[in-house]
């Protein structure tokens, strides 16, 4: 009885199943009858669930003629000899009397009953934290150790890495500690449960207990960014037209958002109103600066948005804190210029075309600022825009009008002659040329970054082709799906060599 009342004090102390413990114990002597009557022996152990009696047992299985392991097995002749019942396949079971155990067995068994106890109550920790991840939880600091905190939960231990802890945040032994649970992973050495307190769902989390119209759904947190320890901004819209969601985040005179604050070590927290317009996500996301203007281009995702001069250092923020956070939020790139710059910009924008237009069509300054003024970019859009459309410009008639889309044919004429000499001459494969929706420009383009036949286009992914910083095809506003279907046209022939 002596060993049942052990393993019900185990299991009570560690929360798991006595049965488990039990388990373990029959292991552990079974190692040390092994230990004493040789490890080449098939001996099991069982106590009885109800006396705490131990039973010692030998087994032997039944086989024909071929022994293959003396100790385990026994030939059918040598077995009738015990049981005449006996056929290929039982297994004779011999008591064996109980163990006096040494120093030495006496060690091994509590080795394998404190593993095997750590085993189950780690299974036990896992299957209890598994389904809570992205809960905020609270414990006890254990340990400190380089930096990681090993935190106690009560029913279980839990990591705190130092790279997700606060800047400048030092904990000690007993100190109480708040952050959300990051992962939970089965491993079989170490620490299941990892923490954070830098997570942004961290700061979400804190507001939802902070804020009982997030907690309830009336406010919905749709973005969070955070700078750790530094600075945040969090995006939050209200499902009721009665509420105003910034001002029942920050509560009265700051409670709300203070108590956040103070639980994250003084970290300035920017509330500002979501909007499914992404502009104007853009310009609350980057408060306090004020915006004069926004341009957005959604299939790059990037924004450019232009703020008065004095503005700048503001929108941009300590070391571009501020744009930073702004694009995280959005998940667009911010672009920020000043007016002056965007003034300038526009200038030597409106200068180049110009001249382009000076030069291709052979046309004075006075139609080429004309043609620029009205929105025209490229001389592909003179060419194909209805003739009405042209001549509708104040100063053209038709008759400049058709001149002008007659001399805008010519010249994509003869550019693309002169595309097509310099592809041939940089070596770009003539069945390169026929992929649909590969223009001579392109072309001419893929042969200068050394893409000359089938298999070199085929072994490029879409972003090698369109990516806006260093994409081969940058300069021509190539989409992904467009990207994608350039190159699977390449890929054809590889099919077809299967077939």
């Amino acid at each position: 009885m002596e060993l049942l009342q052990v393993a019900d004090a185990v299991a009570r102390e560690k929360s798991i199943d006595r049965d488990e413990v039990l388990i373990a114990m029959e292991q552990a002597i079974q190692k040390a009858g092994r230990s004493k009557y040789g490890h080449e022996h098939d001996i099991r152990a069982a106590i009885d669930r109800k006396t705490g009696e131990i039973k010692l047992t030998r087994v032997q299985e039944v086989v024909d003629t071929v022994v293959e392991n003396e100790a385990t097995q026994i030939p059918l002749k040598a077995a009738h000899r015990r049981d005449a019942n006996l056929k290929v396949g039982d297994f004779i079971i011999d008591e064996l009397p109980p163990i006096d155990f040494g120093r030495i067995a006496a060690q091994t068994a509590k080795q394998v009953i404190v593993q095997k106890v750590r085993e189950s109550e780690r299974k036990r920790q896992f299957e209890e934290f598994k389904d809570r991840k992205g809960e905020i939880i609270n414990g006890l600091v254990k340990r400190v150790e380089f930096g990681n905190v090993t935190v106690d939960l009560g029913r279980g231990e839990a990591m705190l890495r130092r790279d997700e802890l606060l800047p400048r945040e030092t904990f000690r032994n007993g100190d109480r500690v708040r952050a959300l649970i990051l992962d939970v992973r089965e491993e079989p050495r170490g620490p299941q449960i990892f923490l954070s307190r830098t997570h942004p769902d961290f700061m979400a989390k804190l507001f939802a207990q902070e804020v009982p119209e997030i907690y309830d759904g009336i406010i919905e947190i749709k973005a969070v960014a955070r700078d750790p320890g530094s600075r945040a901004k969090i995006a939050v819209i209200s499902h009721d037209s009665g509420i105003d969601p910034v001002g029942a985040c920050v509560g009265m005179r700051g409670s709300r958002v203070q108590a956040v604050v103070q639980e994250l070590q003084g970290e300035k927290i920017d509330i500002i109103p979501w909007s499914p317009d992404p502009a104007t996500f853009v310009v609350n996301a980057l408060a306090p600066a004020e915006v004069a203007k926004v341009v957005l281009d959604e299939d790059s995702g990037r924004i450019e948005v232009v703020v008065p001069d004095e503005q700048l250092s503001l929108a941009i923020g300590r070391r571009g804190q501020n744009v930073r956070l702004a694009s995280q939020l959005t998940g667009f790139d911010i672009d920020i210029l000043t007016e002056e710059q965007e003034s300038k910009r526009r200038q030597e924008e409106f200068k180049t075309r110009s001249q382009m237009f000076m030069d291709a069509l052979d046309v004075d300054d006075v139609i080429a600022q004309l043609l620029v003024t009205e929105g025209f970019t490229s001389i592909e859009e003179v060419a194909y825009v209805p003739t009405e459309d042209l001549a509708g410009i104040e100063g053209f008639d038709e008759d400049v009008a058709t001149e002008l889309k007659t001399r805008a044919l010519a010249w994509i004429e003869a550019e693309a002659e002169r595309m097509n000499a310099r592809r041939r001459e940089l070596g770009v494969a003539d069945d390169v040329a026929a992929i649909e929706g590969l223009t001579p420009a392109m072309l001419v383009a893929l042969g200068e970054k050394g893409v000359k036949s089938l298999d070199d286009l085929a072994d490029l992914a879409a972003d090698e082709l369109n990516d806006p910083k260093d994409g081969i095809l940058k300069d021509f506003e190539v989409s992904t799906e467009d990207a994608n279907a350039i190159i699977m046209a390449a890929r054809a022939h590889w099919f077809a060599d299967e077939k």
